[in-house]
């Protein structure tokens, strides 16, 4: 079992990397009608007060962990029979949730090293440690389809543990729905403590290389 459910995340998540994608300018046209920021682009968020951005990255949790529960309440009702359809679905759940996140502390994905480092927070999220393979992370046609090996690796275990419960008849669709809900809040909230890191560590930059020269008075020349 645990082999199947590894493949099935590892197929999700790959899945997700081809096809799940937020644009982020349409994601950037919510934030400002949806939730009111005034940012004409990603680098405006780095203008507004950190709690705003950690209040949004709570709401956004909170909508992906919303989804994943009707998915897993809808899904769970087949117990173990759907459990391949309902990962693959949570995957894309997940990275979709780990996007927005980024975008959110103002990192996009345009180009492959901005790529790298979403994936780079996904593993985090997953509690994967891939330090000693930053080296190589510039190759995104290796690296990425490493990371999703050893995340799917990670979580699988976790995942077999959990979701036995969906072999009891009828409150498999519960079971469901509840864990779905907690995966994609834990994964979530470790994704946005790892996005929050580096913007606060974009700012200390930004700050530096933005203090006054100082003016040397008439007596220090």
């Amino acid at each position: 079992m645990l082999r199947g459910v590894e493949l099935a995340l590892r197929g999700g998540f790959q899945r997700a990397y081809q096809t799940v994608k937020v644009d982020p300018d349409r994601f950037l046209l919510q934030l400002r009608a949806g939730y009111g920021l005034p940012i004409a682009d990603f680098r405006g968020v780095y203008s507004l007060d950190v709690e705003t951005l950690d209040d949004l990255s709570a709401r956004i949790i909170r909508g992906g962990t919303r989804v994943a529960a009707l998915e897993g309440a809808g899904l769970g009702i087949g117990g173990m029979v759907t459990i391949v359809p309902d990962l693959s679905i949570l995957a894309g759940i997940t990275l979709r949730t780990i996007q927005k996140l980024s975008l959110v502390y103002g990192f996009e994905y345009n180009t492959d090293e901005e790529l790298l480092e979403l994936w780079i927070a996904a593993a985090s999220a997953a509690g994967v440690d891939i330090s000693r393979e930053l080296l190589e992370k510039e190759v995104v046609s290796r690296f990425v389809p490493r990371v999703i090996q050893r995340i799917a690796a990670q979580a699988s275990a976790e995942v077999v543990e959990k979701w036995s419960g969906r072999l009891i008849p009828v409150v498999s669709s519960f079971i469901g729905g509840g864990l779905n809900y907690y995966f994609v809040r834990a994964w979530g909230r470790r994704a946005q403590a790892h996005f929050r890191e580096k913007h606060l560590e974009a700012r200390r930059r930004m700050a530096l290389t933005q203090r006054p020269v100082p003016v040397l008075s008439s007596g220090d020349r």
